[in-house]
């Protein structure tokens, strides 16, 4: 499977066990999270605050922990997130204090955010390996989002044009993986999330 590396000059202090997975919606950025879960427990997947409601078959504290736009903006000023964003209408953002303990312990930490996020880690964690994943052609992606068949056609106009943005971001992270597989793309994620430990 293809891989591109960047620069690997990165700090030595405890956040350089952490992994930034980001790439365009519809890459299938869920559905690799979703295998390293299922396969390797041993690397701690961070749960994302949310101010949107959840839905029915979601839990608080797996899927993401549910909180109030008050709370939110009270985690914002306290400085309690190392990243957050707003979309479609709702805030998304990610919990610092369980991501410091963790990695703190020595235990590696993988996030699944966007562009806008990774950019805010990057800034916030230095030290953070950031890990671009990549549609195997534009025409793929462009299959995938326009496939669901689920959003009208302003949306996925939308969210097609906010794909090619994020793809010209790719020479910001340190690595590459392109999805061809959902299984290699596991495999080296996680040889990746180890590497970037020593």
């Amino acid at each position: 499977m293809p891989i591109q590396s960047g620069t690997e000059n990165r700090s030595a202090d405890t956040s350089k066990r952490l992994t930034v997975l980001s790439g365009p919606s519809g890459v299938g950025k869920s559905t690799i999270v979703q295998e390293i879960r299922q396969h390797h427990p041993e690397v701690w997947l961070s749960v994302s605050m949310t101010t949107r409601a959840p839905r029915p078959s979601e839990t608080d504290g797996v899927e993401y922990h549910f909180t109030t736009e008050d709370d939110f903006d009270r985690m914002i000023a306290d400085g309690e997130l190392l990243e957050w964003a707003g979309f479609s209408g709702n805030r998304y953002g990610t919990p610092r204090r369980p991501v410091v303990e963790r990695l703190t312990a020595g235990i590696p930490v993988l996030l699944e955010i966007d562009l806008q996020g990774a950019r805010q880690v990057r800034k916030t964690m230095p030290g953070a390996f950031h890990v671009f994943l990549a549609p195997p052609s534009w025409e793929e992606l462009e299959r995938r989002l326009t496939g669901r068949g689920t959003e009208p056609a302003e949306v996925v106009q939308r969210r097609l044009a906010t794909a090619r943005e994020e793809l010209a971001a790719e020479k910001e992270f340190d690595a590459t993986l392109v999805n061809t597989s959902v299984q290699d793309v596991r495999d080296e994620l996680l040889t990746l999330i180890l590497a970037s430990r020593v």
